[in-house]
């Protein structure tokens, strides 16, 4: 054998097969949050608390029931393929989705409360419940009507 190839074979013997990067060693927030079950139950409480608020349930009244499950499959999705997970939005942007339906800042706020009110009813920890902020209250704007 060459000095050149014993070398190589020994440095490939002495390193960990199949070592992660670092950067990859740590899990996406998709995997911290428990992955697709996790957020569908989490976002299909938090349609339910939107739906029976008597102020945010006027944005849900006009669809039947199949388009509300659809309007949570989004959800779903959306926050799915935001944390890093496998799925797919095919969904309209924000702005067109929420096009004409009058959000104003008050609804909103009182969405976001309610979605953080189901966040710490699933125990999701602080680290992760900040990072889904980062990955919706941009949204904002897009969202509500000026």
């Amino acid at each position: 054998m060459s000095v050149i190839f014993r070398a190589c074979l020994a440095a490939l013997l002495a390193a960990p097969l199949l070592a992660a990067p670092a950067s990859a060693q740590e899990k996406s927030l998709y995997q911290r949050i428990g992955g697709y079950d996790a957020i569908a139950a989490v976002t299909d409480d938090f349609i339910g608390c939107m739906v029976a608020d008597d102020k945010l349930k006027r944005f849900f009244v006009a669809f039947a029931d199949d388009s509300r499950a659809k309007i949570c499959q989004h959800v779903i999705d959306l926050i799915c393929k935001s944390s890093g997970g496998p799925c797919v939005y095919t969904g309209r942007d924000m702005k067109t989705s929420h096009a004409g339906a009058g959000v104003t800042k008050a609804d909103w706020d009182k969405s976001i409360a309610l979605f953080v009110e189901t966040l710490n009813k699933f125990k999701v920890p602080e680290r992760e419940q900040k990072e889904l902020a980062g990955l919706i209250l941009p949204l904002e704007k897009d969202i509500i009507d000026k």
